[in-house]
């Protein structure tokens, strides 16, 4: 086992381990250490732990110190030139008129060293390129030249899932990835639809590949000889990320069936011919799927509610003619008088029969909702009329009809007039 610390340059994804020598760092810490480009400043990502001899590749470069403040501001400062210096090498690459695109500027912590990163369809002749930046910058100059996928990771964006790159957030390194993958997960095979922002097929089809060859090796391929619990059949489709197959059943002109993996018995692997395959009398069993016994959860006012009236039966019932008027006392004076109605309406419930109490109860509700839909239709209050009955207008007394007087003809309002001595023949237009 041995001792080190991951570091981080550039807020890569990638880390490196370090050797700490004697040093206690914790994550987070901002380091200097000694590379093969030279001294750099990082960030460590993970503090002093062990790790197998195997996974340390020799030899482990130390780190010489934790950074200062100093440190941090040279680093800020050389940071700050990579813009100034990015647009004048733009500007000598035009003036050279070569066929490539800058894509990072990076100087060294001690500024001794500057690295360019392009991309290009093919090789470039730069030799002139380096000659004039050299002259403009005083410092050694390395052009690199670098695949898309390497120019993505470098740049960052978001993909098509609407979250960062792969390849710039945490993938470590680059995985090979093909169109076969693709057609083993079943995915449409048009380039736009399965490749990334570099044009390349995404690192995403990598991620759920061994599953899928691990469902590829417990299910039947396309055109198998199966034993299904309806019968014999050829498998026509096979979903890996279900687990199920269909199958035209031999003796049933219809449709595919489905069936799951558990319900089917291989007798030939792919296509074939069935003479000399002998089919099994017992046919397998189907699938019953698990019932589960939840118990059904009560809400626990209900649960207190009834507790409270098995304890005292006159409590329960108290509580249950205060919701009720609470829920119907609209017309209410106010609260003391609702109190004063509940708390009284046990002993009356108690003496009256139950049939007759409940209807007791409905048309004290009813006219209760009566006399709070009038209130509102007058613009009176609602109290005043719930408390006191209304009043009905006495009938007028219908005058005495003598011997000479005319019956009384009604008003015409239009229309056709009848006669009221025609009335039962019918009538007739005056």
């Amino acid at each position: 086992m041995s001792m080190v610390a991951s570091v981080r340059f550039r807020n890569g994804s990638k880390s490196y381990y370090f050797d700490p020598r004697d040093l206690q760092i914790a994550a987070g810490q901002d380091v200097i250490v000694e590379t093969a480009q030279g001294v750099e400043f990082g960030q460590c990502t993970e503090g002093n732990h062990e790790v197998s001899d195997d996974a340390v590749v020799k030899p482990l470069r130390p780190i010489i110190r934790i950074a200062t403040d100093n440190d941090r501001h040279t680093a800020a400062y050389h940071r700050s030139r990579e813009k100034e210096i990015f647009e004048i090498c733009q500007k000598k690459i035009q003036q050279h008129k070569l066929e490539m695109k800058l894509v990072r500027v990076e100087c060294s912590f001690d500024g001794s060293k500057i690295l360019f990163f392009f991309t290009a369809d093919g090789r470039v002749d730069f030799r002139e390129l380096v000659k004039d930046l050299a002259g403009v910058f005083r410092s050694r100059i390395e052009l690199r030249q670098i695949g898309v996928r390497d120019e993505a990771k470098m740049l960052g964006g978001l993909g098509m899932c609407g979250r960062p790159f792969c390849c710039s957030s945490y993938l470590d390194e680059f995985v090979p990835v093909s169109i076969k993958m693709a057609k083993t997960q079943s995915l449409s095979l048009n380039p736009t639809k399965i490749s990334g922002t570099c044009g390349r097929l995404m690192c995403c089809l990598k991620y759920e590949q061994d599953a899928y060859e691990d469902a590829l090796r417990r299910m039947p391929k396309a055109e198998s000889f199966v034993l299904t619990p309806d019968g014999p059949g050829n498998v026509s489709d096979v979903n890996l990320l279900k687990e199920t197959v269909n199958v035209r059943l031999d003796d049933k002109n219809e449709q595919p069936r489905t069936y799951r993996n558990s319900e089917i018995v291989v007798l030939r692997n792919g296509k074939g011919s069935r003479d000399g395959i002998e089919i099994p009398s017992k046919r397998p069993e189907r699938y019953v799927a698990p019932v589960e016994s939840a118990d059904p959860i009560i809400p626990t006012i209900f649960t207190e509610t009834t507790a409270a009236a098995a304890e005292d039966p006159a409590e329960g019932e108290v509580r249950q003619s205060r919701r009720r008027r609470s829920r119907g006392g609209r017309g209410r004076k106010g609260r003391s008088e609702n109190a004063e109605s509940s708390v009284s309406a046990p002993v009356q419930e108690a003496a009256e029969p139950a049939p007759q109490r409940e209807k007791s109860e409905k048309s004290g509700s009813r006219r209760r909702r009566r006399g709070s839909g009038r209130a509102k239709a007058e613009g009176a209050p609602a109290a005043e009329t719930s408390a006191k009955p209304r009043e009905t207008a006495p009938p007028a007394p219908k005058a005495e009809k003598g011997e000479g007087d005319a019956p009384r003809r009604r008003r015409h309002r239009g229309g056709r007039r009848h006669s009221k001595s025609n009335a039962g023949q019918g009538g007739s237009e005056e």
